[in-house]
C-alpha cells in the first residue's frame, strides 16, 4: 500500500506547486488560502483521472479533426470545473484557463522529471544488463 502512496503524494505535491506558480504567472488565477490550493490540486487530479478520459472519448471526432488541439480545450475545461467546485479558487475566464493549463502541464512535466529521476528511457538503460 505504501508503494502506491508515495507516487500519489508526489504527483499531488507537483500539481499543487504548479497551480501555485501558475497563480503568480497568470493574474486571472487566484487562491484564497493554502487549503483551497491543496484541495484544488487534489480535485484537479481526480477530474483528470475520471472526467477527462470520458470527455476525450466523447469528443474524439473533434479531437481528430483538430489534430489533437482540442485536448487543450479539455484541459482548460478541467481547470474551470475545479474552480467552480472549490471555494477560494477563481479563474477569470476560459482563455486564462486555456493558457494556464498549458503552463501547468509543461511545468509539472519539468518538475516531475527532476523528482522521478529523468525520462523512462534513461531509467531503462540504467537498469539494463547489456553492459
Amino acid at each position: 500500500m505504501l508503494e502506491n502512496l508515495m507516487p500519489f503524494l508526489l504527483h499531488w505535491g507537483i500539481t499543487s506547486l504548479s497551480l501555485w506558480v501558475a497563480s503568480y504567472v497568470f493574474s486571472g488565477i487566484k487562491f484564497a488560502d493554502t487549503s483551497s490550493l491543496i484541495i484544488s490540486a487534489l480535485l484537479l487530479g481526480f477530474a483528470n483521472a475520471i472526467f477527462k478520459p470520458l470527455l476525450i472519448i466523447l469528443t474524439l471526432p473533434l479531437t481528430l479533426v483538430t489534430f489533437g488541439f482540442f485536448l487543450l480545450v479539455i484541459n482548460a475545461l478541467m481547470i474551470l470545473l475545479v474552480s467552480s467546485l472549490v471555494r477560494g479558487f477563481t479563474v477569470s475566464g476560459f482563455w486564462t484557463a486555456f493558457f494556464a493549463s498549458i503552463f501547468i502541464s509543461v511545468f509539472s512535466f519539468v518538475i516531475g522529471s527532476f523528482f522521478v529521476g529523468g525520462s523512462p528511457s534513461i531509467q531503462l538503460t540504467q537498469h539494463s544488463t547489456w553492459l
